[in-house]
């Protein structure tokens, strides 16, 4: 059966009120997908075009090219931090448009007739159709983690320009692509995660290899993720509260779309919105309340407990109930409030205070991060543009709810698309603030004291702190837009109202006393300038000055929520893998079967163990744990971005489409140049963690540390070694695996055999389902539900009464 068969029937009888009356235009009617039965479901997508859609796409061209040449050639001048937001959308806009649209019908070739993994198995727990609107939401929740919040904002001490260019064309070639690609091949095989995907496609020996790096990678992306979070909600009862309340919430949204009105997901939408408004206000009451502040006070051990717990009810209860209607709601507040800045960034219409490229760029030594600007600056930026734990957060979680193919592009390609304007945001909040406070807040004390030659500690005054950054700022030889020696400046109000610009320590006082808090210095990590920049933003048109310290605990609050829905989509990914590692193993097989509850209870508590053990010796030990392995996470995450084009290289191969084989080799040696030389760069050379540790075990042997000093030296020299046999055991594994891909594609070629046979793709199934494939559906789709909603019904009727 083709996938446009009995696309003729301009209407279809129903018996009484269910008759459908919509008639098909003939262009409209060759373009409805129906089964065998004449259901219709589908529409083929198709680039319809009309002299006013072409005059759109002619001027959203024009003015992205002029938005490009005014970020690459502005010199010496201050530019608006919108014309970022110009460029960002206008390049999404296109590439979404026309490049995602030629790699679905090149290489992917969705049909809608074609039954998706959630109609084939429908176990009504992991394989569950999702709303297509829910679904996006929920997906750009599991994606979207700590990296597009500090990343870019870390990438600014080299200037705007290569961090916006890798944060736009990275992601328009590289981050959606690998993303919708791997939902793609997941989808065809019955939801599969990305290990299995490769023994199935590669060999045993790949795929094992995979598997293995996969559960350490991910162990280790959750407790990072899970410990920038901790950080964020400790001692903050307004963090804990809302975000807590946001799990009942979630369970009451599940049980309503389920039981009491199933399909609308618009009224769900409206509850939802409803509930996390009062609860985002009640935090701020309870923060303030003397007696209830105290009960939702929790040290960083009792919110590892209370993580590790959720975690694993949101891995192991049915994905409808907890999982997809959280994920939708934190991503109804995640994009409310990127719109919000951008109202924001409209009406305060920032100055970018940064230039180009700094200093900074042509050096291997900046505050914020080490190394060059090639490989480090594409590493640091990371999830905003690329990243490998997307892929497998698209291949064994999305696919599995999927309820068309052709909604792929949308889910895959949009939702990083979203991710990518989140770095951007980001990106304008650290090229806004004046470079003095940027440093002064990403420096950490030991940097500081030896670039001012004062000692700063925890145990300073803020006024101490303050002073020292200062100094330090003002030894540094780096220059402002306007080629200036950069300053500590910040743009206030003074005590009557009036706006005044302080300058020097006062700066920085000003400024920690504008967000509520004592100090700004050192907050190191890219959160604290990101927050302080959205409290910016937001305060332009909510609430003036005075509302600025409560966007900025917003803004923490934000930080720690767009993070933490990363951690229980990355638990079930990490028991997907587990289960599908073991069901490798002879007498194990069974845990492959996601549908077997014993197995994802088994493989849950394993997943959570795994990361929850080393969260709790990081929030335990400031150098045990997970923070022994913060610095390797960076490249680990890229270099499992390269194993995702690999495999998706492979599928391609298979299935002979060898003129669009570009589409993922390109991103795929761009990939692996960066990760292999900074991995390269931190096992060899004066980046090494072994020259690092060399150092240390020198400093410990001279005998001239004592106390808390040689403790911490002994701890660190520990650390270095580390992550530099990690590093070495990381590049080795993907080194292998590539190889492995590489004479894969060879053999695949020269033998010259193509096809879906040579594939573990899964064999035709007719679709029984329609759902529209836009976030908005079409006028034509609308008819097509219309059609599908009648004639459903019509033959139930008909099944009911054969019945009888």
């Amino acid at each position: 059966m083709t996938s446009a068969a009995s696309a003729a029937g301009a209407r279809v009888p129903a018996p009484g009120k269910l008759e459908f009356k919509d008639d098909y235009t003939p262009t409209e009617a060759e373009r409805v997908i129906r089964n065998s039965k004449g259901l219709p479901v589908g529409v083929k997508p198709k680039m319809v075009w009309t002299w006013p859609k072409a005059v759109i796409w002619a001027v959203v061209a024009i003015v992205c090219a002029i938005g490009w040449s005014v970020l690459a050639v502005s010199r010496g001048e201050e530019i608006s931090a919108i014309w970022f937001i110009v460029v960002a959308l206008c390049s999404y806009a296109i590439a979404y448009r026309f490049y995602a649209y030629y790699i679905q019908i090149k290489i992917m070739r969705t049909n809608d007739a074609n039954a998706t993994p959630a109609e084939r198995v429908h176990d009504g727990a992991n394989f569950e159709r999702t709303d297509r609107r829910v679904l996006f939401g929920q997906h750009f929740a599991g994606i979207s983690g700590a990296g597009p919040l500090v990343g870019p904002i870390l990438a600014a001490q080299m200037g705007y320009l290569p961090s916006t260019m890798w944060i736009i064309l990275g992601v328009i070639f590289a981050g959606a692509v690998q993303d919708m690609l791997m939902l793609w091949i997941s989808a065809k095989r019955r939801g599969r995660s990305f290990g299995q995907m490769a023994t199935d496609e590669m060999g045993k020996f790949g795929g094992t290899i995979l598997s293995v790096f996969l559960v350490v990678m991910t162990a280790i992306a959750m407790a990072f993720l899970a410990l920038v979070a901790v950080k964020a909600m400790a001692s903050s009862p307004w963090a804990v509260f809302s975000i807590g309340m946001t799990i009942p919430i979630a369970l009451i949204m599940g049980c309503y779309q389920r039981f009491l009105r199933p399909g609308r997901v618009i009224e769900t939408t409206i509850l939802g919105f409803v509930l996390l408004v009062i609860d985002i206000v009640a935090g701020g009451y309870i923060a303030d309340s003397p007696t209830l502040a105290p009960i939702f006070t929790l040290t960083g051990k009792q919110l590892v407990i209370a993580l590790v717990i959720y975690s694993f009810a949101a891995a192991a209860l049915p994905h409808w109930l907890l999982v997809t209607p959280r994920d939708y709601l934190s991503t109804l507040m995640k994009i409310g409030t990127l719109l919000l800045l951008v109202v924001g960034i409209i009406v305060a219409n920032p100055m970018v205070k940064v230039p180009a490229l700094t200093e900074l760029a042509g050096l291997s030594n900046g505050p914020t991060f080490s190394g060059n600007l090639f490989p480090f600056l594409f590493i640091t930026i990371a999830c905003g543009a690329l990243s490998g734990f997307h892929g497998a957060v698209s291949s064994g979680l999305t696919p599995k709810a999927l309820e068309k193919e052709n909604q792929i592009r949308m889910i895959g390609y949009g939702s990083m698309l979203v991710e990518s304007f989140t770095a951007i945001i980001a990106l304008i909040a650290a090229i806004t603030v004046s470079q003095g406070v940027y440093f002064s807040t990403n420096m950490s004390a030991l940097q500081i004291s030896k670039a001012s030659g004062v000692t700063v500690s925890a145990t300073s005054t803020p006024k101490e702190q303050a002073d020292a950054a200062v100094k330090a700022v003002n030894s540094m030889k780096v220059s402002n837009i306007k080629g200036e020696q950069m300053q500590v400046t910040w743009d206030s109000v003074d005590e009557n109202g009036n706006a005044k610009t302080y300058e020097g320590s006062a700066a920085l006082e000003k400024a920690a006393s504008d967000i509520g808090e004592k100090t700004i210095v050192s907050r190191t990590g890219g959160a604290t300038t990101f927050a302080m920049g959205m409290a910016s933003f937001l305060k332009s048109f909510l609430g003036g000055h005075n509302a600025m310290a409560f966007w900025y605990h917003f803004a923490i609050m934000f930080e720690a929520l767009f993070i933490l829905t990363t951690v229980d989509n990355g638990t079930r990914v990490a028991r997907y893998q587990i289960g599908e590692l073991l069901g490798n193993v002879r007498k194990l097989e069974k845990f492959a079967d996601p549908t077997w509850k014993v197995g994802n209870v088994i493989t849950t508590l394993i997943a959570v163990a795994l990361w929850g053990s080393m969260l709790w010796m990081g929030v335990a030990d400031s150098y045990g744990g997970i923070n022994a392995m913060v610095p390797i996470f960076g490249i680990s995450n890229q270099l499992l971005a390269a194993a995702c084009f690999v495999l998706v290289t492979v599928c391609v191969a298979k299935l002979g489409y060898k003129k669009y084989l570009w589409i993922p080799i390109v991103p795929l040696v761009w990939d692996v140049a960066v990760t292999f030389t900074a991995d390269f760069q931190k096992i060899f050379g004066p980046l090494s963690y072994f020259t690092v540790a060399a150092n240390y075990k020198t400093q410990i042997a001279s005998g001239t540390l004592s106390g808390e000093a040689l403790t911490n030296a002994k701890a660190a020299l520990s650390n270095a070694y580390l992550d530099g046999f990690l590093s070495v055991f990381f590049l080795i594994m993907m080194g292998v695996f590539v190889i492995v891909g590489v004479v894969e594609v060879v053999r695949i070629l020269a033998r010259g055999k193509f096809g879906v046979e040579i594939t573990s793709e899964e064999p035709f199934m007719e679709s029984e389902w329609f759902a529209p494939t836009s976030l908005i559906a079409t006028k034509l789709e609308k008819k097509v539900q219309r059609e599908y909603s009648a004639k459903l019904q019509e033959l139930r009727q008909q099944g009911a009464q054969a019945t009888a």
